[in-house]
């Protein structure tokens, strides 16, 4: 069995497990921690090293990490619900250093998508694949053919004059009341509009929501097919430890 590490850094949670990357499923307990305080880099960093050290397999050679934020080169480049710190950070040589071992470090909607592509509801699909997360805001991946096209960021895109996450990301479904029906007219205009930018393949829905995909998937009217992810909250965890051995 080939296997790697993969460690999911959220605003709220860091949680990581040993993956089998020939089926991409756990092969170890899923250990979770909270997200300390702040969110500052080193104590993350230190939250990160005692997972790994948790996990416990100092044989596996490949380690993944996947993050909120924009990652060129091992650098993160935003934030998102963590310190301002982050932001041109050389985090892959933070990371390396305290962890005694090489990274990969990732954004986290596309370490999700990237595993969706190779293990999850988006498997066999050989045109571009559109991944969002429906969350706080709106993450989103490209695979095409099986590539990963990094640092999308298709939850800012402008649409009416507005940022689209700020009015079609669950948080402004929870923030406003809105029914499932109010919600998808909002869905149905930020699809419709990258639908037409990119003419996907597929589009794939995560985040927490795509459990209650019944309640609004089935009323958006799009040319593309449009499903709920597989994976679910495993998702970042499987696609970062792939995108490392990759």
């Amino acid at each position: 069995m080939s296997t790697a590490i993969g460690i999911d850094i959220g605003g709220t949670g860091i949680k990581g497990a040993l993956v089998d990357l020939d089926s991409g499923e756990l092969a170890s307990e899923r250990v979770k921690r909270p997200t300390p305080d702040g969110g500052e880099p080193a104590g993350i960093i230190e939250m990160v090293r005692e997972i790994v050290d948790e996990i416990g397999d100092e044989y596996v050679t490949h380690l993944g990490i996947c993050f909120p934020a924009i990652v060129l080169d091992g650098r993160t480049m935003s934030a998102a619900n963590v310190s301002d710190a982050w932001i041109d950070l050389d985090a892959d040589a933070a990371f390396s250093a305290a962890l005694g071992r090489d990274i990969h470090f990732v954004n986290d909607a596309d370490a999700a998508g990237f595993a969706e592509a190779r293990f999850g509801a988006a498997r066999d699909v050989r045109g571009l694949v559109i991944m969002t997360t429906l969350g706080t805001g709106i993450g989103s991946a490209l695979i095409y053919r099986g590539v990963l096209i990094p640092n999308s960021e298709l939850g800012h895109l402008e649409i009416d004059g507005a940022n689209a996450e700020s009015r079609a990301a669950n948080s402004a479904r929870e923030r406003e009341d809105l029914s499932f029906e109010q919600w998808a007219q909002r869905l149905q205009r930020y699809y419709s509009h990258v639908e037409f930018l990119f003419s996907p393949s597929l589009f794939v829905v995560g985040g927490g929501i795509s459990k209650q995909h019944e309640e609004f998937l089935p009323l958006l009217d799009l040319r593309t097919p449009i499903v709920p992810a597989e994976l679910r909250n495993n998702a970042g965890i499987i696609g970062a430890a792939a995108l490392a051995a990759s």
